[in-house]
C-alpha cells in the first residue's frame, strides 16, 4: 500500500535534514534511544503479566553494511502492527515534525537555533543523514510482520513483511553527504558518547581479546595465548548512579570515576551520591576533583542524561556556574532530551534541581567541615577554589559556606573567618578602628616584608589562589570594618598605621634634596618617591606597589570587567619608599664625593629592585659589576 504523509508543510523533508539537530550525529541516539524504550516497555509488559512469551535475548544491534551504505538498529522490543505504524510514525511522529517547521518558518537565526531540539522527533532524524529509510516491524501480538519505506518525500510504502522475530529493524541508507557514519570508528564514538550508558545491552560487531590456552602450550610449557572474539557490548547498563549507595564501598566510587573519565589520573577528593523522587526525579554522582590552578572547566565536564540517555556536558543551565567546577552525572526525566540552554535556565524543574544540588553540595562540605576537620584541613587547597567561586557568585552558598570557610596562615594554621577575625582584633587593628588582613602570595619572593610584620608580631595569611583578588574585595563589603592589604603593599608601619607618629631625622629642605638625588635614579613615569619617617632599623629602601591597583590589575589578567578592565590597561606603576631615618640616608646627604654618592643611591636603589624581583637584563649585570668593584 502507498500512501501519503497528510502534512500541510511543503520541502518538510529537507528543513529536518538541514536544522533539526545542529549536530547531525544525535540522530543515531535517538534511533537507538527508540529501540531501548520499545525494549524496556515490553519488559513492562511480561512483569505485568500482560505479554506471556519468551523474552530471549534483549540486546540491541547496530550494523554497518558498507557494500549496501546502510545502517541498521535492530531491536526485539514491543514491534509494531501495520496499524501501529500508520499511528505513530506516519501521524503522531510527523505531526511533532510539522509542528516543529511550521514554528521554524520565518524565524531568526537566533529563534531558530532556539527552536530546534524542542520535538521529540526521534525516527524521524534518521533522515538528516539518509537518503532513503526502511522500516521492518513484527509486533509481540499476533500481528503480521510489516514493511514501511520512504525516499525523503511526503510519499511513503506500508505493506507486509516476512520478518518472524518481534521487534524492529531501521534501516537508513545513507547518503553520500554523511558517508563517515558507514565508518566503524565514527559509529563506535558516537555509541560511546551517547549511550555509554543506557539499560539495555547495546551490541556494536565484535571485539577481539587474549587468554590463556587449555590445550595449547608455548615453548617454555606455558599456557599459550590466543587470540579470540566476543560480542562488543558498548555500554554499562547498571550504572553507579542507579544503585543503592548503602550496597557501595569507595573503591566502587573510584573505579566509576576513572570509567567517565579514563585520561584523568588525579583521583576525586570525595563525592555526593544523589537520589531524589519527590517532588522531582533526580539520581546521579557528583565528585569533587583535585582543582589545579590552571582550571579547565571546559575538561571532564558533568555529564547530563535523561533515563541513561546522554543529553549534553553543557550544563550550564542545570547547575550553577560554580558547580560546574565539579564532575560526574546528573540523570533526570523531567530534563526533557532535546532541549535549548535557554529553555534549562527558565524550567521551572531544572531550577528546583540546581537549588536541590547546591544543598547537597553544601551539606557534604558542612558534614566533612564538622565531623572530620582534619581531613576537610587537608583537602582544603583542592576545594578553596570551588568555596570561593560558590560565595563569590551565589550569596545562599556564601550564608551556607562562611561558616566552613578556612583562612590558612603562612604558618599553615587553618582558621575559620569568625576565630581569624577574634584573632588578629587586638594586634591588628589600625588607628581608624579597621582590622587589617594581611596576606602574601608568595612566601619566598615577599619574605623581607613577612619578616617585618613578623617582628610586629603580626599574622599573615597565605592567599595564592586564582580567586583570592576577587575573594578578597567580597571579604571587605563581608567583614564589618576590615581592610585586606598584600604584604608588598606598603612598610609595615603604614599597612596598620597606629596613633604614635614617629619623628624625623631630616628636616623639609635635607628631605626634599634628598628626593630629588633618588628621582634621578629611578623611571619617573614607573616610580613614584615616597618620602616617610620609618623606624632605624627598617630598610632604607622598599619597593610597594599599590593595594588597589594592583588588585583592580591582576583581576583584569583573570577577565575581571569594569574597573577592573579599565585599571588592567595601566601601565605598572611602584612606589619607592624611602626611609629618612635610615642612617644611611644622612650619610648619603652628608657625602661629598659625587660619584660615591650616585654609587652608594644607586646600590641601595637595585638592592630594593632586586628584592622585588624588578632587576634585570642590562640592569642586573651592572649590579652585579658594581657589587664586585665594592667588594674589592
Amino acid at each position: 500500500m502507498k500512501g501519503k504523509i497528510n502534512v500541510k508543510t511543503e520541502n518538510i523533508f529537507p528543513i529536518i535534514k538541514k536544522f533539526l539537530y545542529s549536530d547531525h550525529e544525535i540522530f543515531l541516539r535517538e534511533i537507538v534511544a527508540n529501540a531501548v524504550d520499545a525494549t524496556q516497555k515490553l519488559k513492562t509488559l511480561a512483569s505485568l503479566g500482560q505479554f506471556k512469551g519468551e523474552l530471549g535475548d534483549l540486546t540491541i544491534e547496530v550494523k554497518i553494511d558498507k557494500k549496501k551504505k546502510t545502517l541498521s538498529v535492530i531491536d526485539r522490543g514491543l514491534g509494531m502492527s501495520d496499524e501501529e505504524v500508520d499511528k505513530y510514525i506516519n501521524q503522531i511522529a510527523f505531526s511533532g515534525a510539522e509542528e516543529f517547521v511550521e514554528k521554524f518558518k520565518g524565524k531568526s537565526e537566533l529563534e531558530q537555533n532556539q527552536l530546534i531540539g524542542h520535538f521529540g522527533l526521534g525516527f524521524y532524524s534518521s533522515f538528516m543523514v539518509s537518503k532513503e529509510v526502511e522500516f521492518k516491524s513484527k509486533s509481540f501480538t499476533d500481528a503480521p510482520g510489516v514493511r514501511w519505506w520512504c525516499d525523503g518525500d511526503t510519499e511513503y510504502t506500508l505493506e507486509p513483511s516476512d520478518k518472524t522475530e518481534r521487534g524492529t529493524e531501521i534501516i537508513m541508507h545513507i547518503d553520500d553527504e554523511n558517508k563517515q557514519f558507514l565508518e566503524e570508528g565514527k559509529i563506535l564514538e558516537i555509541l560511546n558518547k551517547y549511550c555509554k550508558f543506557m539499560p539495555i545491552p547495546i551490541r556494536f560487531g565484535d571485539e577481539e581479546y587474549w587468554e590463556d590456552s587449555e590445550t595449547e602450550k608455548d615453548d617454555k610449557g606455558e599456557p599459550k595465548r590466543v587470540k579470540k572474539t566476543k560480542p562488543r557490548i558498548i555500554n554499562n547498563t547498571e550504572p553507579l548512579w542507579k544503585k543503592k549507595p548503602s550496597d557501595l564501598k569507595e573503591e566502587d566510587y573510584l573505579d566509576f570515576y576513572r570509567e567517565l573519565y579514563p585520561m584523568n589520573f588525579d583521583e576525586p577528593l570525595f563525592h555526593i551520591h544523589l537520589n531524589v523522587d519527590y517532588p522531582f526525579n533526580l539520581t546521579g554522582i557528583l565528585y569533587f576533583p583535585k582543582i589545579k590552578k590552571n582550571i579547565d572547566p571546559a575538561k571532564d565536564k558533568i555529564q547530563l542524561y535523561c533515563n541513561q540517555v546522554f543529553v549534553t556536558d553543557s550544563v550550564e543551565g542545570v547547575v550553577p556556574e560554580y558547580m560546574m567546577l565539579l564532575r560526574g552525572v546528573l540523570d533526570s526525566p523531567d530534563i526533557p532530551l532535546n532541549v535549548s540552554r535557554s529553555y534549562l535556565q527558565s524550567d521551572s524543574n531544572v531550577k528546583k534541581i540546581s537549588s536541590h544540588i547546591t544543598k547537597k553540595v553544601a551539606d557534604k562540605l558542612d558534614e566533612i567541615y564538622k565531623n572530620n576537620r582534619e581531613e576537610y584541613n587537608a583537602k582544603w587547597d583542592d576545594i578553596k577554589v570551588f568555596i570561593q567561586y560558590g560565595m563569590i557568585s551565589d550569596e545562599k552558598f556564601y550564608d551556607r559556606a562562611k561558616k566552613i570557610f578556612l583562612f590558612k596562615s603562612i604558618e599553615n594554621e587553618f582558621y575559620s573567618i569568625e576565630d581569624y577575625t577574634k584573632k588578629i582584633k587586638t594586634l591588628q587593628t589600625d588607628k581608624d578602628k579597621k582590622q587589617v588582613f594581611l596576606y602574601t602570595n608568595n612566601i619566598d619572593a615577599q619574605y623581607p616584608y613577612i619578616q617585618a610584620a613578623k617582628d610586629k608580631g603580626y599574622d599573615v595569611l597565605l592567599m595564592d589562589g586564582i580567586l583570592d583578588n576577587h575573594f578578597v574585595n567580597l571579604m571587605e563589603q563581608k567583614i564589618k570594618d576590615s581592610r585586606f592589604v598584600r604584604i608588598d603593599s606598603d612598610v609595615i608601619d603604614k599597612l596598620i598605621p597606629k596613633d604614635e607618629v614617629i619623628p624625623s631625622k631630616l628636616d623639609e629642605k635635607q628631605i626634599e634634596s634628598l628626593k630629588t638625588l633618588i628621582e634621578g635614579q629611578v623611571d619617573k613615569q614607573k616610580f613614584t618617591i615616597v618620602m616617610e619617617s620609618l623606624n632605624e632599623t627598617d630598610s632604607p629602601l622598599t619597593i610597594t606597589q599599590n593595594e588597589f591597583m594592583r588588585r583592580m590589575k591582576e583581576m583584569s589578567e583573570m577577565g575581571g570587567g569594569g574597573m577592573a578592565s579599565f585599571y588592567g590597561e595601566m601601565p605598572e606603576n611602584y612606589n619607592l619608599v624611602v626611609n629618612t631615618n635610615h642612617p644611611l640616608m644622612s650619610e648619603v646627604l652628608n657625602e661629598t664625593d659625587q660619584e660615591k654618592q650616585t654609587q652608594v643611591l644607586s646600590q641601595l636603589k637595585d638592592l630594593a629592585l632586586l628584592s622585588q624581583g624588578l632587576l634585570k637584563g642590562e640592569a642586573l649585570n651592572s649590579f652585579i659589576q658594581r657589587s664586585i668593584g665594592i667588594i674589592k
